[in-house]
């Protein structure tokens, strides 16, 4: 392969991967903002990423149908942060305790569901994957062929970053989404009941990591593994931090990280498909952990993002009287 051609194949190779590692850490951290915003902390998203990951499997599974296996995921994680909201908006809970409680939950139910709905261990059986959008303009021109033939839920994802800035800051609802977590009391005085803004905000949260769970096993892989998550629940949120709880930062924050796994998954695609790169097998392990080196690099550095002001703290509505 001539060296222009190679240089444009390498990159298309790390535009596409990026794109597919930043698919499920964009959607989580706009969740994990969405969530936020509305002044609970939610550091749960781990749990219901595995939850829609499994649901979507489960469900594609006995029906053969993704899209429906990718409603069920969505839900599952809706569900899973109804539980988080209850606990932290109703009964004031410590939102810490049970978010970790949330991600525990996850992983024990999901490896449980395994066995219970399979039979087997560790991982469940092979399912029918989400079809690619296959984009005929793009397929043929250089470095753009990369945003050809993806998954939907990736072009999804970037509607849904577009879509979550102006429901922020062009609607309504963000505006009470906002004043929940900056303002509560302000909320409450103009007669919008403060609560219900929150559990919608953290329903959402786990709606959109279940979304990116059900990428990970019905529109990237076509099964469910243990814990297969492998954290990403929690880069997601060093993005979302990074991003400052903005729409746009949280997509170019996943993007970010995003491009650092896509770095370590072509240099493992560089060490098996080509002779010449061979030498990198030897260091595959050290490469893995690079983007996460990386994330504690940046989030070490972050000076300006700054949480909304009333978050993690409970309301009392005030009684008159």
């Amino acid at each position: 392969m001539q060296t222009g051609v190679f240089e444009i194949f390498l990159i298309t190779v790390l535009l596409r991967t990026t794109l597919q590692a930043a698919t499920p850490l964009v959607l989580t951290a706009l969740g994990g903002m969405f969530s936020e915003k509305s002044g609970v902390v939610n550091i749960g998203l781990e749990g219901m990423m595995l939850m829609g990951a499994m649901t979507s499997v489960w469900i594609t599974y006995f029906t053969d149908n993704p899209w429906l296996g990718v409603l069920a995921g969505v839900i599952g994680g809706g569900l899973l942060a109804a539980v988080h909201a209850v606990i932290c908006v109703k009964y004031k809970g410590d939102h810490i305790v049970s978010g970790t409680g949330i991600i525990l939950f996850g992983l024990g139910f999901t490896t449980f569901m395994i066995k219970a709905i399979w039979g087997v261990s560790g991982q469940s059986p092979f399912v029918i994957g989400l079809p690619k959008v296959r984009i005929p303009i793009l397929s043929d021109v250089p470095i753009l062929s990369a945003f050809s033939e993806l998954s939907p839920i990736i072009y999804m994802m970037i509607i849904i970053s577009i879509v979550s800035w102006y429901v922020m800051y062009k609607t309504p609802f963000g505006l009470r989404l906002r004043a929940a977590g900056e303002d509560p009391s302000t909320l409450d005085t103009a007669g919008v009941n403060v609560e219900h803004v929150r559990y919608i905000g953290v329903i959402i949260s786990g709606c959109l990591a279940g979304l990116g769970g059900a990428y990970l096993s019905v529109g990237f892989t076509t099964l469910f593994r243990e814990g297969m998550t492998s954290g990403r629940g929690f880069i997601a949120l060093a993005a979302m931090i990074f991003g400052n709880w903005t729409p746009i930062g949280c997509f170019l924050a996943g993007l970010f990280f995003g491009f650092l796994d896509g770095l370590t998954a072509t240099f493992q695609f560089l060490a098996q498909s080509y002779p010449a790169f061979a030498w990198i097998q030897g260091y595959v392990e050290l490469i893995a952990i690079i983007p996460y080196v990386l994330v504690i690099v940046a989030i070490a550095g972050i000076r300006k993002s700054v949480p909304p002001k009333g978050i993690a703290q409970p309301y009392e509505k005030e009684r008159k009287g």
